[in-house]
């Protein structure tokens, strides 16, 4: 499965700032608009293993786990 989102990034002095529109919350910066995305990427990556962690801990123990793919 591949997941796309947005980054938009403005510059602001020798700095280049980012976030990500769809996930509140995924910000970053970086000096060049390379570093910029990637540190929003990994925010993003933080805060949806965070939430998905956090979903599932409140699931009950004899619950049906599966995996649904979109495309």
């Amino acid at each position: 499965m591949r997941n796309e989102f947005t980054v938009i990034l403005e510059r602001d002095g020798k700095w280049s700032i980012g976030y990500c529109p769809e996930i509140p919350g995924a910000n970053g910066q970086g000096r060049t608009e390379a570093a910029c995305r990637k540190s929003v990427a990994d925010a993003i990556r933080l805060i949806l293993k965070d939430r998905r962690e956090d979903a599932l801990r409140g699931a009950p123990v004899n619950a049906i786990r599966n995996t649904v793919v979109l495309s």
